[in-house]
């Protein structure tokens, strides 16, 4: 696998309208340096998005729901309750508890959480799983990509939780056991307002990645009037 034989051919396929996923692994030494986070660290994403790498760890992240679904500690004791009674977004603590042990969120394998675009890498090595902050037209052709060689019914899975869990802790996850799911996420209305109204994200674990960096040019996303038409619309083109 190669990088930019994986760039050009997703630019190939969506143009160059379509924004460059991030890569998101654990390491022993960050990236860049890495200031506190003052609450959701999704306020980082837009400068990662435009090519600045960020390094999260136990230290800088200001939100303790972070802080846990990232791997960097226990789960507060209050999130339970907090995710219930004052976001309202489960009916009982119990509700939520229950979501939790279920997730299984796996502790952090090192110091740092590396997130980069994936222009600003070299290579695939011990990555997690790569993230596309996409629009509808782009979240179409990425799912079509990801159905193309499987017919299980969660080919493309869409979970309830936070917006740090659907991209980072799913997709830790399902790579950990060499899994096949793609996500679906940043539905949580806590995270929305550091995304733009129409970007939703969309993951892959290393595990699924190994499989659909062979499969693009085969696909819908190559040669197909069909696609030809959302490719244009993603790209203004008329």
């Amino acid at each position: 696998m190669d990088i930019q034989v994986f760039i050009d051919n997703y630019r190939e396929a969506f143009g160059e309208a379509a924004e460059l996923p991030l890569a998101f692994w654990y390491a022993g030494a960050p990236l860049a340096e890495t200031g506190k986070t003052n609450g959701c660290f999704f306020r980082e994403m837009g400068r990662v998005r435009e090519g600045n790498p960020v390094s999260l760890n136990a230290g800088n992240i200001g939100c303790g729901g972070g802080k846990f679904y990232t791997g960097f500690s226990e789960m507060p004791a209050h999130v339970p309750t907090f995710v219930s009674v004052k976001e309202r977004y489960k009916e009982t603590p119990e509700l939520v508890l229950d979501f939790i042990q279920q997730s299984t969120v796996p502790p952090a394998s090192d110091k740092y959480l590396n997130i980069a675009r994936i222009d600003r890498i070299e290579h695939f090595d011990r990555l997690e799983g790569i993230v596309f902050f996409a629009t509808p037209d782009i979240l179409s052709g990425l799912a079509a990509w990801a159905y193309f060689d499987n017919n299980a019914d969660d080919a493309v899975t869409a979970r309830f939780g936070s917006g740090c869990s659907t991209v980072i802790t799913d997709t830790v996850v399902e790579n950990r056991k060499g899994g096949r799911r793609t996500f679906i996420g940043c539905f949580d209305i806590s995270v929305r307002p550091w995304l733009e109204a129409d970007i939703l994200s969309f993951a892959v674990p290393a595990s699924r990645l190994r499989e659909m960096y062979h499969t693009l040019r085969n696909s819908s996303l190559f040669g197909t009037p069909a696609w030809e038409k959302i490719r244009n619309r993603i790209n203004l083109v008329n």
